[in-house]
């Protein structure tokens, strides 16, 4: 049986991500013409505006992923909104930073134009949130290990049998406590690891240009994009635009 948390997060999400693709497509127009090299200095508001748009879209999944993390964690370990696929990739909900940092190079190499100093700067970044996903994937391990203690499995025993009054419900109550810490551990670690994808976007937007950060933005959601539509296996799933697939753009 879902939870209400499950059940709400479901619907956001639907129509979080029906946003996502519309924002890609505004995303795709706006590199057509940076590849067809037309003039952009008139289109710099625009720019400016959609990168914008894009991020705040993307902080709000956070807000209220948060929100209704406090109340049960747990379904974000195992949510019913994503595909297998997308749950297969999944690094501590959600997608791991130094995936980010990948798509950067392969960015790099084609026609992103990045100087030698945005490379370097990217690259101490790089090195940066390699350190904080070690230390979440740390926190991730400590909390595993404590769900997997005897003395917690016992616990929870006793907590499941506890009933009327005397030492079995001490036993149950203890369980309790146990049990909710390895939960506010969860949502701890969750959060910390959402930090490190948020502090990683912003960190390479800051080094871009802004017509950069269109590129990279656009690459960013289309693989998100892409991923769902390979594990969603009905044949009415909406098309997702390839990256080299340029609409034309309309006033």
């Amino acid at each position: 049986m879902k939870s209400q948390v499950q059940d709400r997060f479901h619907d956001f999400y639907h129509t979080w991500f029906c946003k996502l693709e519309e924002i890609l497509h505004h995303l795709l127009q706006l590199s057509t013409l940076r590849t067809q090299m037309l003039p952009l200095k008139e289109h710099d508001v625009n720019v400016q505006h959609l990168v914008n748009t894009a991020t705040t879209h993307i902080k709000q999944y956070y807000t209220v992923k948060w929100a209704e993390a406090r109340e049960d964690v747990l379904p974000f370990f195992a949510p019913t909104w994503l595909t297998p696929l997308e749950n297969a990739s999944s690094w501590i909900t959600g997608w791991k930073p130094s995936m980010v940092f990948r798509l950067v190079r392969s960015l790099a190499t084609a026609s992103f134009g990045m100087s030698e100093e945005q490379a370097r700067k990217i690259e101490e970044l790089r090195m940066r949130m390699r350190m904080e996903e070690e230390k979440v994937e740390r926190e991730m391990e400590r909390l595993q290990v404590a769900m997997a203690d005897h003395k917690m499995v016992e616990l929870a025993k006793l907590s499941s049998r506890a009933e009327g009054s005397g030492p079995g419900v001490a036993a149950g109550r203890e369980g309790e406590v146990a049990v909710k810490g390895v939960l506010d551990g969860l949502e701890r670690t969750m959060k910390g690891a959402d930090c490190v994808r948020l502090k990683t976007l912003k960190g390479v937007l800051d080094l871009l240009t802004p017509l950069q950060c269109v590129e990279f933005l656009a690459a960013v959601l289309a693989l998100q994009l892409r991923l769902r539509q390979w594990g969603k296996k009905e044949t009415g799933m909406p098309h997702v635009p390839r990256l080299n697939e340029r609409r034309p753009v309309t006033n």
